[in-house]
């Protein structure tokens, strides 16, 4: 009898707020894990702090605690439902401690719940270093040499026994919290301290180093009765020593012998057979010697890891879904794939193509910040691509990254010393890619470069062939290339604008080109199963890489692409791209919700977006995904194959709001708010100029187009002054100035950071209040969704601030100005959709100092807080489904909540830790009180001075 029979009621631990280390890869997996208890039938109950997650959608789990991720909170629903089993797999480290607390204090026992996916020994042996190693050695499996210490003198004794270099890795910790490489005696004293103290059990594992290994991660599914599959293997492009999460990877291996992989398999079967204690999805790390393929295991994650999302999207096998039946005591041979709909869950994805994973970063941030990079997590995010071979799919996951002025490598190698770039080489930090093609087309060998990074041959083979093309093409400059040079470049990923960049010409006229010569993309569909059974799924990837020709020159192509076949209209929604600081999973939340409605109002949805994270990259979620860089070459081509009615940017942050220009340029219709209304309210200009016009009040503001004029503004205002430039994110690059110093040195690096930028100077209200409206317009009437308060005083990015919802201590005639405010600014916006504006307030005068014509970062966090389908709402809005009155709008909060930023600062030690206009936090929590008088808004609001910094 299975665990299902018996018990109704299952608890799903979610993973809390984003840090680094632990993303929303997990709303990922806990939304699969809910859809997959839904389907078994079980009532389910879901712990997380995370406003702005689809898991935490009350239309998802049948009972949603939006609170600390904390035993008090589990006592609470323990208390007050009759719990069964608790599934701590799907919520990251962050589920798994908290699961083994209860464990310890006997909660489990005491409501008699049982754990479900692994037992608490599983997550004792795996997350205890010391036993893990034990467990291993007990299975004859190999591993590094290692011992555990619980002290400083016991490690120093141990690097006095194992010699140096050493690998120091803590217990019980994500995203390698506390992990280093010693090199020598001097510091190693601190880094034990440090990996000490990350470890919450203050155990930690000193490691004979084997920096410079191959390193490889096996994702694995296991049944109760020993049945076992190799989902996925996902090689590391960087070597060992520095974190998989901050590693380029590929899907499937790429460098790996049949013979070792046999070997890595056989070990991952032997240990979860082994060990016992899992059902479910868990993931193995091993390192191989380069040369004499010697194997060892380094770890391994009991549950649903970072890297099962990164796979799921790179197979299109649906682990946690999976995972979840397996836990409930079905076996593998049970279960049907999903994707294909008439064969068994019981078998190993075939890849016909190659999958290409880049982390990205946000040092921009942290300038202070240590950017080498080693065996501590730092990325923020990542994103992922598809393509027919490496080098395509390498080159669409740069171009997704949306680094500004990325193609470092395009500039002459002689601008670059060979002592910079072998140094580079040798010390990696987030920009490590760019030099290997740097050192490449200054001529520097592979056998110099291999030896500076111990990166695979083959990869620097595949770098040097890409650097060779581009030189090809450089020698044509001025011209059109050959039908042959074009074709190899496209094939190998290059866009129009890089090859035109190259050439010196427009990307118009390579487009044009192209087009003439019928090199085209075809779409191509993943199914698990390398196309040797039919699959019901529309999850898409573009490439070059399969032109094959006939005599007469023209490319013959077969596009696999799955037709829907259905007469329904086409919409579009543009995804947000990797997650960073000041644009994370907020904006996923409202594509997902955008999408939904979409189909429920009979309209045929199709998303664009790039990173393997989210909920939005689901095959599940639309009628259509194209796991692409949202980016205007490849946005293009789909636009051009779907032939869709419109365009949805409202949703996808900066990113797609980027693109609102392009779309107009090529006549594609953006659906609700034009971009004539977007940028007037994106260009900092051409919004004050109408706050001024409609007699709004607003900051005295200046227009400057270099240092010597922002000077001469400055002398005409008085200080602190505010500098402000347009289209940016997250408060990007924005900074209070109380010098003429210190105003010339910001203007030179912002414009050296986004040349031409329309960037204005305002005097800053000092001392002032912060509040901000999200409404609903549709272009004639508004409705406001809610009014949040900041807590801390104005200059502090509105992300980094506590807010509170409803506000505080705003009198009714400030809360009536700015409602009046923002329903005349969104009327001459013309808005239709979502709409937020900022305003600062100083005795009563309220000033407008911003809006985005479009979905908030808050949105999500009001839409838990009123339990009110506001997307869906403003998605009806745009598709001129609905008005404001045809909606009826009611809230269930009672008291108040508050908007917690949650920061990553301990990733980054001796960065400044204090805010202003630029945002540094990495994700929120929600936090629900009953009144003003509750502790903790008291605690709150006595410290609200504390941080802000000039």
């Amino acid at each position: 009898m299975t665990v299902l029979a018996k018990v109704p009621h299952v608890l799903v631990i979610g993973s809390g707020p984003i840090i680094i280390g632990q993303a929303c890869e997990f709303d990922y997996s806990g939304t699969q894990a809910i859809q997959s208890l839904k389907e078994e039938g079980l009532e389910i109950t879901l712990l997380n702090s995370n406003p702005a997650t689809i898991m935490t959608d009350s239309t998802w789990a049948d009972h949603v605690y939006l609170k600390p991720i904390e035993k008090a909170s589990v006592k609470e629903i323990l208390q007050e439902h009759k719990i069964n089993l608790v599934l701590p797999t799907v919520g990251g480290q962050v589920a798994l401690n908290l699961a083994m607390a209860c464990e310890e204090q006997g909660l489990w026992k005491k409501y008699g719940v049982k754990m479900i996916g692994v037992d608490s020994r599983g997550i004792a042996i795996t997350e205890d270093r010391e036993r893990f190693r034990e467990e291993m050695i007990r299975l004859n499996i190999p591993v590094p040499r290692s011992e555990v210490a619980c002290s400083v003198l016991e490690g120093r004794e141990i690097a006095q026994r194992i010699q140096f270099p050493l690998i120091l890795r803590s217990s019980y910790t994500l995203g390698g919290w506390g992990g280093s490489i010693v090199r020598q005696a001097e510091g190693l004293e601190d880094a034990l301290h440090r990996a000490l103290k990350a470890s919450p059990v203050h155990k930690i594992l000193v490691e004979e180093s084997i920096e410079g290994w191959k390193e490889f991660e096996l994702e694995i599914l296991c049944d109760r009765i020993g049945n076992f599959v190799v989902v996925c293997c996902i090689e590391n492009v960087d070597p060992m020593g520095i974190h998989t999460g901050d590693s380029i990877t590929v899907a499937p291996a790429l460098t790996l012998s049949d013979t070792v992989y046999q070997k890595m398999r056989n070990m991952a079967k032997h240990i979860v057979r082994g060990m016992r204690g899992f059902t479910g999805g868990c993931n193995i790390q091993f390192a191989v010697h380069p040369q004499e393929e010697r194997v060892v295991v380094i770890e391994m994650n009991p549950r649903v890891s970072r890297s099962s999302a990164l796979a799921s999207k790179a197979t299109g096998y649906p682990i946690a879904r999976i995972a979840v039946k397996l836990a409930l005591d079905h076996t593998l041979d049970q279960i049907k794939n999903p994707v294909t709909g008439n064969t068994s869950a019981f078998f190993e994805p075939t890849l016909d193509y190659v999958v290409v994973k880049i982390p990205r970063w946000n040092f921009d941030k942290f300038r202070e910040a240590d950017a080498s990079l080693g065996l501590q997590m730092k990325a923020v995010g990542e994103v992922m691509a598809l393509g027919k071979h490496f080098q395509e799919a390498l080159s669409k996951a740069i171009h997704s990254l949306e680094i500004q002025n990325f193609p470092v490598w395009e500039k002459k190698s002689n601008t670059f010393s060979q002592d910079e770039v072998m140094d580079k080489l040798k010390n990696p930090s987030w920009d490590r890619l760019f030099y290997l093609l740097i050192a490449f087309r200054m001529g520097i060998s592979r056998e110099a470069v291999y030896k500076a990074t111990k990166i695979d041959p083959w990869f620097l083979y595949q770098l040097t062939d890409m650097v060779e093309t581009m030189q090809q093409i450089e020698k044509n400059r001025g011209k059109e290339i050959s039908y042959e040079l074009l074709r190899e470049a496209k094939s190998k990923g290059f866009t129009d604008q890089q090859i035109a960049h190259l050439l010196g010409i427009d990307p118009e006229d390579v487009d044009k080109q192209r087009k003439s010569l019928n090199i085209k993309p075809t779409y191509q569909q993943v199914d698990t199963c390398g196309g040797e059974f039919e699959a019901n799924t529309s999850y898409h990837y573009s490439t070059f890489g399969s032109i094959r020709f006939q005599d007469s020159g023209k490319d013959v192509r077969k596009d696999l692409r799955k037709k829907s076949g259905s007469s329904r209209r086409k919409v579009v929604i543009l995804g947000s791209g990797p997650n960073r600081i000041g644009q994370g999973i907020e904006f996923d939340y409202c594509c997902v919700h955008g999408s939904l409605a979409l189909k429920e109002m009979g309209y045929e949805s199709i998303m664009i977006n790039c990173n393997p994270e989210t909920v939005s990259t689901d095959a599940d979620i639309s009628d259509a995904l194209y796991f692409e860089p949202v980016q205007k070459e490849y946005v293009k081509h789909i636009i051009d194959e779907e032939k869709p009615e419109g365009v949805i940017v409202q949703f996808g942050g900066q990113t797609a709001l980027k693109l609102a220009k392009d779309l107009n340029n090529w006549g594609i219709p953006i659906l609700g708010t034009c971009f004539e209304s977007m940028d007037i309210a994106e260009d900092r200009v051409s919004f004050s100029d109408m706050l001024k016009e409609h007699k709004i009040s607003h900051p005295e503001y200046g227009i400057i187009r270099d240092a010597q004029s922002a000077l001469e503004l400055a002398r005409s205002f008085s200080f602190p002054l505010l500098i402000r430039p347009s289209y940016v994110l997250g408060g990007e690059s924005m900074k209070i100035v109380v010098s003429e110093q210190e105003l010339e040195e910001h203007v030179v690096r912002l414009l050296r950071r986004i040349p031409n930028n329309r960037i204005m100077l305002d005097r800053f209200i000092d001392g002032a209040k912060e509040a901000e409206i999200d409404a609903l317009c549709d272009g004639e009437d508004l409705h406001v969704m809610g009014i949040v308060q900041h807590v801390e005083p104005a200059g502090i990015h509105s992300g980094d601030s506590y807010g509170v919802l409803p506000p505080y201590d705003l009198n009714k005639k400030v809360l009536e100005t700015m409602e009046n405010h923002a329903r005349r600014l969104a009327i001459a916006l013309k808005i239709k959709g979502f709409i937020n504006i900022q305003f600062v307030i100083q005795d009563d005068e309220v000033y407008v100092i911003e809006a985005n014509p479009r979905a908030s970062r808050t949105v999500p966090f009001i839409c838990k807080a009123h339990n009110q389908a506001y997307v869906n709402q403003a998605t009806q809005i745009i598709m001129n489904r609905s008005r404001i009155r045809d909606f009826k709008f009611s809230s269930k909060l009672s008291g108040y909540a508050i908007k917690e930023p949650v920061f990553s600062f301990d990733k980054f030690p001796g960065v400044n830790k204090k805010l202003g206009p630029e945002m540094k936090s990495t994700g929120e929590a929600i936090r629900f009180i009953p009144n003003l008088e509750d502790p903790y808004f008291v605690r709150l609001y006595k410290e609200r001075n504390l941080y802000l910094s000039r």
